[in-house]
């Protein structure tokens, strides 16, 4: 890349002009490996300097039982399959109280539609924590969940929403979106919640003040213009709404998937990985943060990505199900130490944050442990 193009498309960036769909594509079929890994870098420098940010979390996939069929998801299952589980109310909050006695800020909450559970069975997980564990910031609910949800009851997401957030919903994570191009969203998830319903969602949920991740799907039948059109359509709802606080690409694990064996798809490699990384970095300028989710990348990919882009290396995560069931061979947890130790030898700063991107700082702590006696956001 050292064409005009190339010069036009790096003057963009370092004066912080926008990139366009076309510069998009040039830097996915032009852009060498590391102008992309420095270009990404320098604005990631930009919006947050030298900090890499993480949280200390865990999740909580209450059903895995899916009335959808989605290919690439080897997470969910039939409603009779051996499988399948739906979690007790006992259940829940036992992983709820782990989740507080660990000093976590955090419960991430995503799973199946199951078949034959109404609508007040989702509000009560999140409830019932709440009622509990005010503390926690819960984190719950994809928006094919809410979709889901509407479908179940004939009543507008908005008013889902706002009900939840009364019962103690914090945001909304970013999964289910995808790739959201048609050619690509038709053949993979043909039945649930579309992308115009996706960004209507996430628009929604940011009129009612809650904050909301993003996400991409990459590395199966997507081409490069199918994932431009995805981030651009991602920059134009944070333009109208400023909801958005985290972009994560996610990497398709084809193991156990159906689209991964009809397709003979192989996992993305660590370049792709990368690429997609430093490309969302540079496309996304009005997101203030991109984030490596060490789950999906593996650890050392995500520790490079924090010089292709990302200043997020999420956090300790604890009983991750959907992505180590298509076959992700990282860890099931990080503990501080660890995380803390992998940001720092990438040159980086590690600062401890809150789902809403406060500083968290941890009065007394035993970072071997992961242990605090108590916090303070600034």
């Amino acid at each position: 890349m050292r064409d005009s193009r190339h010069f036009a498309i790096r003057s963009k960036v370092e004066s912080g002009h926008r990139l366009t769909f076309d510069d998009g594509m040039y830097l996915e079929e032009h852009a060498d490996f590391f102008t992309l890994g420095e270009l990404a870098n320098f604005v990631r420098e930009r919006k947050n300097g030298n900090r890499t940010y993480y949280n200390v979390n865990e999740h909580l996939n209450p059903t895995n039982v899916c009335v959808y069929r989605c290919v690439f998801c080897a997470f969910r299952a039939d409603l009779k399959s051996e499988k399948g589980y739906v979690m007790s109310d006992e259940q829940i909050l036992e992983r709820a109280a782990e989740t507080d006695r660990k000093g976590c800020t955090e419960l991430h909450i995503v799973g199946g539609l199951h078949h034959q559970l109404p609508h007040d069975w989702y509000l009560n997980v999140v409830r019932i924590i709440h009622q509990h564990y005010p503390r926690l910031h819960l984190k719950a609910y994809t928006a094919v969940e809410w979709d889901w949800f509407s479908r179940l009851t004939n009543r507008p997401t908005r008013d889902l929403l706002a009900e939840f957030k009364e019962a103690g919903l914090g945001s909304l994570p970013g999964g289910g979106a995808e790739i959201f191009h048609p050619e690509v969203r038709d053949v993979i998830c043909e039945h649930k919640a579309d992308a115009d319903a996706w960004i209507r969602i996430h628009r929604e949920a940011h009129q009612l003040g809650l904050r909301s991740n993003a996400t991409m799907l990459y590395g199966h039948i997507e081409k490069p213009r199918h994932r431009i059109d995805h981030l651009i359509r991602l920059r134009e709802l944070q333009d109208e709404t400023g909801g958005f606080q985290t972009f994560i690409p996610l990497a398709f694990h084809p193991d156990n998937t159906k689209l991964g064996a009809d397709h003979h798809i192989q996992k993305p490699s660590g370049m792709m990985d990368l690429r997609v990384m430093a490309i969302s970095r540079l496309m996304l300028d009005n997101f203030p943060h991109v984030k490596a989710y060490w789950v999906m990348l593996g650890i050392k990919t995500a520790q490079v990505a924090l010089s292709y882009g990302a200043d997020d290396l999420d956090g300790t995560v604890v009983h991750e199900k959907i992505y180590h069931d298509a076959g992700s061979d990282s860890p099931q947890e990080l503990c501080v130490a660890d995380i803390r130790r992998l940001i720092e030898e990438a040159g980086r700063e590690p600062i401890e944050r809150d789902t809403l991107y406060h500083e968290v700082v941890r009065q007394e702590t035993d970072w071997r442990s992961g242990r605090s006696l108590q916090l303070v956001s600034n």
